[in-house]
C-alpha cells in the first residue's frame, strides 16, 4: 500500500539519498582531479577534459532504459545489485585506462551502473509515496544527497594529494560496496506481485506507448532536462572557472561546497514547505526567480569581464537556491501520473531529461573559456523556456477544468 498520509521514516530517506549519493561522488569527488587525470592520460585540453564529468550523464540517461523495465520485471532490488557490479568493472577501467578516450568510455559505463541504484530509488519512493507527500519525501532525500557534493570534492582533493587521484575510484568502490549491503539487510522488495510486468521485447515500447498519454509527464521531463542542462554547464565548468579563470586551485573544493550548500537549505526548506503550497506552485515560482537572477547577470555584464568572485558566488547562490524548489518538485510531477509503470516511467523519464541536458551542458559549455558570460546565457535561456512549458500546461489545464465544470 502506498503510504501517502505517513510520516516518512528516517531511515528510509537516509537509504534512498545513498542510493542517489553515489552519482554525486562520482562526479564531484573528481572535479579537483580532472587537471591532474588529464596531464597522466596525455590529454592537456580543459575543454576536451570536461567530458570526464559530462559523459557519466550520457551513461546515466541510456542505463535507464535497460533497468527501469527489468526493474517492473523483476523487482527493484536485483536490478540495484546488477547496476554495482557494472559499476564496479567500470571503475576499474577508468583507474587502468591509459588515454582520454578510453576513460571516458570507463565514465560512461560507470553511469550505466549507477543509473540503476539512482532511477530505482526513484521508483521506490513512487511504489511507496504519492502526491505532495512524495514531492516531500523526494525533498527530503536530495536533502541528504546534497552532503555528498558539499563535501567530495575536498575529500577528492584530499585524497589526490596523499595517494593520487587513482585513489578516488578506489573511495567510491567502497562507498558503493557499504550502500550495497545496507541495501540489502533494510530495503524490502517494494514492486508489488500484481505490478509486475511479464518480461518481453516490447516491454519498453509498450511502456513508451503508456507514458506518451500523460501529457504532464512528458511536459514536465522536458523541463527537468532544461534545467539540468543548464546546470551541467556550471558542473562541468566549475573546476576551469574557479582554478583557472579566477586561479583558485586550492579553494576551489570550499567554495563547491558552499554553493551546494544553497542547493541543500532549499531542498530541506521544500520538503517543510510542499504540503503547504504544493509542488507546482512552488516550482513554478522557483523557475521565476532562477530565470530573472540570470537575466539580471547579463543586463550588469555583459560587455565586461568576470565580476568579483564575490559578486558571482553571490549570483550562483541564489541560482542554486532556486534550484533546490525546482528540481524534486518537478520529478514528482512528472513521475505522478505513472505510479502504475513507475520503474519504466522514471527509466523514460530520465532518459528523456538527459537526453536533452547533455547537449546543452556540451554545446553551452564549449563557449565557458574567458568568462561565465555564457554559462549566464544558458541558465537564462533554459530557465525561459521551462517557465513558457509551465504556463502552457497551466493553460491547457485551466480549459479542461472549464469543460468538465
Amino acid at each position: 500500500m502506498q503510504k501517502e498520509n505517513v510520516k516518512p521514516n528516517f531511515e528510509f530517506i537516509a537509504l534512498m539519498a545513498a542510493l542517489m549519493s553515489i552519482v554525486a561522488l562520482a562526479i564531484d569527488a573528481l572535479l579537483p582531479a580532472i587537471a591532474k587525470i588529464g596531464i597522466s592520460i596525455n590529454s592537456l585540453d580543459a575543454t576536451d577534459n570536461q567530458l570526464l564529468i559530462t559523459m557519466i550523464f550520457l551513461g546515466l540517461g541510456v542505463g535507464q532504459l535497460f533497468f527501469g523495465p527489468l526493474s517492473d520485471c523483476y523487482g527493484r532490488k536485483p536490478v540495484v545489485y546488477a547496476g554495482f557490479v557494472v559499476f564496479t568493472l567500470a571503475s576499474i577501467i577508468c583507474v587502468l585506462a591509459p588515454s582520454l578516450e578510453l576513460m571516458i568510455i570507463g565514465r560512461i559505463l560507470q553511469g550505466i551502473g549507477l543509473s540503476a541504484p539512482r532511477t530505482i530509488s526513484i521508483s521506490i519512493i513512487r511504489d511507496t509515496y504519492k502526491g505532495d507527500y512524495m514531492a516531500k519525501v523526494m525533498s527530503f532525500v536530495t536533502a541528504f544527497f546534497i552532503l555528498i557534493p558539499v563535501v567530495a570534492p575536498a575529500i577528492g582533493k584530499a585524497i589526490m594529494d596523499v595517494f593520487g587521484w587513482e585513489a578516488i575510484f578506489y573511495l567510491q568502490l567502497l562507498f558503493a560496496l557499504v550502500i550495497g549491503i545496507w541495501f540489502w539487510l533494510r530495503q524490502p522488495e517494494t514492486l508489488h506481485p500484481e505490478y509486475k510486468i511479464p518480461f518481453s521485447s516490447h516491454v519498453f515500447i509498450d511502456g513508451l506507448k503508456e507514458l506518451v498519454k500523460y501529457k504532464e509527464t512528458l511536459a514536465f521531463t522536458v523541463v527537468s532536462g532544461l534545467i539540468t542542462g543548464s546546470f551541467l554547464v556550471y558542473l562541468s565548468a566549475s573546476q576551469h572557472v574557479f582554478e583557472d579563470q579566477y586561479g583558485l586551485v586550492d579553494e576551489f573544493p570550499y567554495i563547491f561546497a558552499g554553493l551546494a550548500i544553497s542547493i541543500g537549505l532549499a531542498t530541506f526548506l521544500n520538503g517543510t514547505l510542499v504540503l503547504k503550497f504544493g509542488m507546482r506552485k512552488l516550482a513554478f515560482r522557483a523557475l521565476a526567480f532562477f530565470s530573472g537572477f540570470a537575466i539580471l547577470y547579463l543586463v550588469l555584464f555583459w560587455n565586461s569581464s568576470n565580476p568579483s568572485l564575490i559578486v558571482l558566488i553571490g549570483f550562483l547562490s541564489v541560482q542554486f537556491f532556486c534550484l533546490g524548489f525546482v528540481w524534486g518538485n518537478l520529478r514528482s510531477i512528472a513521475m505522478e501520473p505513472i505510479g502504475h509503470i513507475a520503474g519504466i516511467g522514471a527509466a523514460i523519464t530520465g532518459f528523456i531529461s538527459t537526453l536533452l541536458s547533455i547537449p546543452i551542458a556540451a554545446y553551452v559549455g564549449s563557449f565557458v573559456q574567458d568568462t561565465v558570460l555564457p554559462m549566464f546565457i544558458g541558465l537564462a535561456i533554459c530557465g525561459l523556456l521551462s517557465l513558457g512549458v509551465f504556463i502552457i500546461m497551466h493553460r491547457q489545464d485551466s480549459k479542461q477544468s472549464k469543460l468538465i465544470a
